[in-house]
């Protein structure tokens, strides 16, 4: 009855309004409603803050400062095998394995389509047919910095409007689709085993995904906005392995996505699995050379009838 209730909550309550109202509490100032909600937060889900690069909670200048803290340079080493995979965050294990005919694995009897998770953008999906997937879920209490699990150039992102149900492991078994329907930003790069995806999933009260090279997210537009990075209009944008790529102010998940024999994920990773930054998660496979980007005729799927490009 509770996992019902918890479920039909999400559906009727207007999702983004609670999420903006958040957020503007997330962003306050006030010494007295900031230091409120981050000793409370704090204390409810026993964050470690001796990793933390500022250990005191109330040291911050806003609650989203305080859940995007950085932490100090020794916390999270990262993982110098050359052809290791490592974990782009903290979190757990929600699912991982290979992506069957362009569908994803979500939980017991419940999927979604690969194409439809990129935003509908058949040339997006289609170097990861047949691929691997690994679906990381961060909780309140993790670092919500997001990184590289491999060095890559960053070629296209999608930004994709959406719902923002909750993303823990009840909601993921009740909600059909939820990964593919939730908001959230597709990222494009290429790497020595060729495309990587990384798509950062908003969910509810999340009050924004932020990336390096743009920082806010979150286009007024309400349908997907593609974006091309090209080297005739913006100098290429490298991360090396373990640099962030990302940040959360509240929420989420983080769905990884490569392409046929690119990897080989760890044997003993399943669902629940925790995992930290800089961890390996896998290591190259068979396809391990660097490959051209492949040509892009921006032809949506049925998915979606239309959307915006542009470029930077």
């Amino acid at each position: 009855m509770k996992t019902k209730l918890f479920i039909l909550f999400q559906h009727i309550v207007p999702q983004h309004l609670l999420s903006r109202l958040v957020g503007k509490i997330a962003d306050s100032t006030t010494p007295w409603i900031k230091n409120t909600f981050i000793t409370q937060f704090a204390k409810k889900y026993r964050v470690n803050m001796s990793e933390a690069l500022i250990e005191e909670p109330t040291a911050y200048p806003t609650f989203n400062a305080f859940f995007t803290r950085a932490l100090k340079e020794d916390a999270r080493p990262i993982d110098s095998s050359a052809n290791s995979i490592v974990s782009p965050t903290d979190g757990a294990i929600s699912q991982i394995g290979s992506i069957d005919h362009g569908r994803i694995f979500q939980a017991k009897g419940r999927g979604y389509g690969l194409s439809t998770l990129l935003g509908g953008y058949e040339h997006l999906a289609t170097p990861f047919k047949n691929g691997y997937f690994a679906t990381i879920y961060l909780s309140p209490r993790d670092y919500h910095r997001v990184h590289m699990p491999i060095k890559g150039t960053l070629i296209e992102t999608v930004y994709v409007p959406g719902d923002l149900f909750s993303v823990n492991q009840t909601t993921a078994e009740n909600v059909d689709q939820l990964f593919a329907r939730n908001e959230r930003l597709v990222a494009i790069f290429e790497t020595e085993v060729g495309p990587m995806a990384m798509v950062l999933v908003g969910a509810m009260i999340v009050a924004g995904i932020e990336t390096v090279w743009s920082g806010q997210e979150a286009p007024a537009i309400k349908k997907p906005v593609l974006t091309h990075f090209t080297p005739q209009v913006s100098d290429p944008i490298t991360l090396d392995k373990g640099e962030e790529m990302g940040r959360f102010k509240l929420g989420s998940t983080v769905v990884l996505l490569f392409g046929p024999e690119a990897i080989e994920w760890v044997e003993q990773l399943k669902a629940e699995s925790p995992v930290k930054l800089g961890e390996s998660i896998g290591h190259m496979g068979s396809n391990n050379a660097t490959q051209a980007p492949p040509q892009h005729d921006n032809t949506l799927s049925a998915d979606y009838t239309s959307s915006e490009s542009r470029s930077v």
